[in-house]
């Protein structure tokens, strides 16, 4: 059961079982790791930031796609797959994992492609990153952060390092055509869309103030940055502008993030801006429409590990060596996916006084390695399946003949061995019955102990 204020995401989206592999676009910077503690986890949070390191340290040592699943993860980092998954979008949100989608008949597969982070010193030019990481630790810790990383030396004297085209000469240029211009290398930015910026430029027009003067390039950039940050209108948009000019007409980038924030304030009513996960529509149609019990099972049973659900059975104990051995190695030699084997555990334990006997174990997952179960849906609507073929069984009563015959004794002794053997016979199958519908209400047992 999640706990208030948690969505269930990825239902149907993404399953343990589906495999994944990462690759690194680029190489990474040395302070890296710099960037990673101190300027993207205050955002992101420590989930997202620890699956990040997993993954590029999974990178050298990943085996073949197929045989690596998300419930590897769900193992390494003690998490269940909402929270990864919740992780994950962080992580695209801010621009350091690109994921790549791919189905087969019988697989999903992802790839997640991981970003450099920034550098200390390219994150502190990011409009957004800034002002997010400003309003997230404070102005005190903000500022010791950014002399830090952003310092400079100080040297004395004059700079008369020679240029390129003062030392080397490949060619005669004969005019300034051939002459070939270097470009410094630009910071990446955090991946916002950038906004249409029509309407400003015809209100500064309007004002008689120089577009091309306050319209740059990085302005442009900034002003989209905020506006998706402080969620802006265009009127919003225009009055913050005209607030951060100048007397000579330049933009002041620290008064418009000042600016933004005061607007975003007085009209969310809140004291600071915190990041926080988009609602998506499959959560809001899962508000919509409550999940039942079994599909609240069922959701607890696909995105768990078999150890968690073993200590849930066990009010909160620690799983033993002994079932947890028992367990991997039943479930490597019959092939069985973590959430089968989850409805598996469940189904056992609560027909076995909450144990987990060896033969009646081995004998069912034989059995549903054989049918290929691949989810927790499958293996319960089997179960559910098999209560529903089982019918009832119903006695016949006839009437008993008046006669006055005379009825041989070894006659009435063969047919009450025949009445004695239809009752037992009504009675196993009325046994048989009873398991069944056990079966159906054992699975219900611990959606409503988690309701």
């Amino acid at each position: 059961m999640t706990r208030k204020g948690e969505c269930v995401v990825h239902l149907g989206e993404i399953m343990p079982v589906d495999g994944y592999e990462v690759q690194l676009e680029s190489s990474l910077t040395t302070d890296y790791v710099q960037s990673l503690i101190h300027l993207y986890q205050p955002l992101l949070g420590v989930e997202a930031i620890s699956l990040f390191q997993l993954l590029l340290h999974e990178i050298n040592i990943q085996p073949e796609v197929q045989l690596q699943t998300h419930h590897t993860l769900m193992n390494y980092l003690n998490m269940s797959l909402d929270r990864i998954y919740k992780a994950r979008l962080k992580l695209e949100g801010i621009g350091l994992i690109k994921t790549y989608k791919q189905k087969t008949e019988d697989k999903t597969f992802y790839t997640y492609v991981l970003q450099t982070p920034f550098s200390p010193q390219a994150f502190f030019q990011d409009v957004m990153l800034s002002e997010l990481l400003y309003r997230h630790i404070g102005k005190t810790k903000f500022n010791a952060l950014k002399k830090y990383y952003t310092k400079t030396k100080s040297i004395q004297g004059e700079n008369i390092t020679a240029a390129f085209h003062q030392v080397f000469q490949t060619f005669e240029p004969v005019n300034n055509e051939h002459i070939i211009p270097i470009h410094k290398e630009k910071p990446q930015s955090i991946p916002v869309e950038m906004i249409d910026l029509l309407f400003l430029e015809q209100s500064l027009k309007r004002k008689m103030i120089p577009v091309e003067k306050v319209l740059t390039e990085p302005n442009r950039k900034a002003i989209s940055q905020l506006a998706h940050l402080y969620h802006l209108e265009s009127y919003e948009i225009e009055k913050a502008v005209e607030w951060a000019l100048t007397a000579e007409n330049k933009m002041d980038i620290e008064q418009l993030k000042a600016v933004c924030h005061d607007i975003f304030q007085s009209k969310q009513n809140v004291n600071q801006v915190q990041l926080s996960l988009k609602e998506t529509k499959q959560e809001k149609a899962t508000e919509e429409k409550p999940l039942t019990k079994l599909e609240k099972l069922q959701h607890k049973f696909e995105t768990i590990s078999p150890k968690e659900l073993l200590e849930d059975l066990s009010t909160g104990n620690n799983a033993s060596d002994q079932d947890m051995k028992f367990i991997r190695e039943l479930m490597i030699s019959q092939g069985l996916p973590a959430p089968v084997m989850n409805v598996l555990i469940h189904y056992v334990m609560l027909r076995s006084d909450m144990k987990l006997p060896k033969e009646y174990t081995e004998t069912i997952a034989s059995n549903w390695s054989r049918k290929k179960f691949k989810t927790a849906k499958e293996a319960m609507e089997f179960v559910k399946k098999q209560s529903q073929a089982q019918p009832k069984a119903r006695r016949t009563y006839q009437p008993r003949r008046q006669s006055k015959e005379v009825i041989p004794d070894w006659f009435k002794e063969r047919q009450n061995q025949k009445g004695n053997a239809t009752e037992e016979k009504v009675e196993l199958t009325k046994e048989q019955q009873r398991e069944q519908d056990e079966m159906t209400a054992l699975l219900q047992k611990y959606a409503s102990k988690n309701n």
